[in-house]
């Protein structure tokens, strides 16, 4: 099993764990050892893994860091825990003052959930007060696997980490701006576009006019670019599924799955991306309908599609499987019906 795949497989653990994890205690021992484990590093051999690391402040002797992680006997890590339920804001100044008090060129604040990645890019020998790295392990992204995987034993090297690190950070950083801008666009973000397309000045009745267009645009640039990307990824089994049709019920010389058809299953699959893997979403056509499905289950419909040359309309189902038709005007209006898509899934 590669690293990707150990991540993943943790990461479904978790909430399973959650329920039986009651002190801080029990979130190192079933959140935080295993995930120090995937990443390499043998959590019982305390020359690797030192539980309880003293880094004296000043005046003050014994004070405690609950791990760091080790190479040639000097710490390179520091890991602060805390339990899962506690939020980690009001955490980091305590990783703050032991930081310049050891080697350590990285530390790790995390409650088994949160994983925050610290470093000094700022000031020296001082811990920056912005992680440059931070996921959610019950929500982690591919890129941040790969990120993560840096950290490994077999690959960490510490130069190399150094200098990515700030490139990391205000990637981050950029990516937070711009996410908050096309989902709410500020003033100044919306007269930039506005300037370029409207011929007199920008007024603040202009700018109230631009700023719900900014965001559709922006929107629509989003669903266009996850519709292409799962259009190519899933081409082959989408004509795998497309063609699934019992030929005892349905002659397939009778069944002709339009583009439309096809298109309207990737958006399907692009909206239930994040609450289910989209392998479980199947296509099934018919001469009267196209049925999306979860598990390939005919008694577990997500929607249907009722697309003629001259009408779109998809057919939605509520908590007790009663289906309701709703006209589309175009294929995206899909995603004006995500809630009930997802409500649908949610219920099986």
């Amino acid at each position: 099993m590669d690293f990707k795949d150990e991540i993943r497989q943790f990461a479904k653990r978790v909430d399973r764990l959650l329920p039986q994890i009651k002190t801080e205690e029990a979130t190192k021992t079933s959140l935080i050892m295993p995930f120090l484990k995937i990443l390499g590093y043998d959590v019982f051999d305390p020359f690797e893994v030192h539980p309880e690391f003293i880094a004296d402040i000043g005046i003050k002797k014994g004070e405690k860091v609950d791990y760091a992680i080790l190479r040639d006997d000097k710490p390179v890590i520091l890991i602060e825990c805390k339990h899962y339920a506690d939020g980690l804001d009001p955490h980091n100044s305590q990783l703050f003052r032991y930081f310049h008090t050891t080697e350590a060129r990285f530390s790790l604040l995390t409650n088994g959930l949160e994983y925050r990645f610290y470093t000094d890019l700022v000031t020296s020998n001082k811990m920056d007060e912005k992680p440059f790295f931070e996921f959610k392990i019950t929500d982690i992204k591919d890129t941040e696997i790969a990120e993560l995987r840096k950290f490994h034993k077999s690959v960490f090297d510490l130069d190399s980490i150094s200098s990515a690190a700030s490139e990391l950070k205000y990637f981050n950083e950029l990516t937070i701006l711009a996410t908050g801008e096309m989902q709410t666009p500020s003033d100044e973000f919306v007269r930039y576009f506005a300037k370029q397309v409207y011929p007199s000045v920008v007024t603040a009745k202009i700018l109230e006019q631009f700023t719900p267009l900014v965001k559709r645009v922006f929107t629509q640039i989003v669903h266009d670019q996850i519709s292409e990307r799962l259009k190519s990824a899933l081409k082959k089994e989408t004509e795998s599924e497309a063609q699934h049709v019992p030929a005892s019920l349905e002659p397939e010389s009778l069944v002709v799955t339009t583009q439309d058809e096809i298109d309207g299953f990737l958006i399907v699959k692009s909206i239930l991306r994040k609450e289910i893997e989209v392998g479980r979403i199947f296509m099934r056509d018919s001469q009267s309908y196209c049925g999306i499905l979860l598990d390939d289950n005919n008694r577990r419909p997500i929607c249907r599609f009722y697309f003629t040359p001259n009408r779109l309309r998809i057919g939605l189902f509520d908590k007790d499987k009663k289906e309701t038709k709703h006209d589309l005007v175009a294929l995206d209006d899909i995603y004006a019906h995500a809630e009930q898509i997802t409500e649908t899934v949610t219920n099986y």
